[in-house]
């Protein structure tokens, strides 16, 4: 899964609120066996808004992929999270990025259709499974990283 946020809410950066969301996700059937570094970017696909910091969790789970997602937007709007227009600053954005081996192609699509062009999401995936295989078009996690095209500007911060 990805997280990132841009905007903090009630904490007191970016970076607290996504340690507390890291910190609630047990509590919806979501266990962190490890996760990135967190990683600065400019606001995308408008540079001018606030810059984001994001991140990868490698999560287990006995939750279907849409239970999954459901459960992470249960943690979205515990920390403000209010769906309006796309692409616009929010306090935390929860993405189920891959379930497994799992494809589907529905109301629900996984692998997520457009974290592979992300280097804010690929990235930090990258620094925890490089190897990783992208269920649908078989490159690594390092190798979508050294070729997307989507928030370039994206570097570890190289706090964990």
């Amino acid at each position: 899964m990805a997280l990132g946020s841009n905007l903090p809410g009630p904490y007191t950066s970016r970076e607290a609120l996504l340690e507390a969301a890291l910190a609630a996700l047990p509590e919806v059937g979501l266990t962190v066996v490890t996760r990135s570094t967190w990683w600065a970017s400019a606001a995308w696909p408008d540079p001018a808004g606030p810059d984001y910091l994001n991140g990868v969790a490698i999560v287990a789970t006995d939750l279907s992929p849409a239970d999954t997602l459901a459960a992470l937007h249960t943690i979205e709007e515990r920390f403000g999270r209010t769906r309006g227009k796309a692409n616009a600053p929010r306090t935390l954005d929860l993405d189920l990025i891959a379930h497994g081996r799992t494809v589907l192609d529905g109301d629900l699509v996984v692998p997520h259709p457009r974290a592979h062009d992300r280097l804010f999401v690929m990235g930090p995936l990258a620094e925890l499974a490089s190897a990783w295989v992208h269920p649908v078009s078989g490159e690594s996690a390092f190798r979508l990283a050294a070729n997307a095209s989507v928030g370039r500007d994206a570097r570890s911060t190289k706090s964990v």
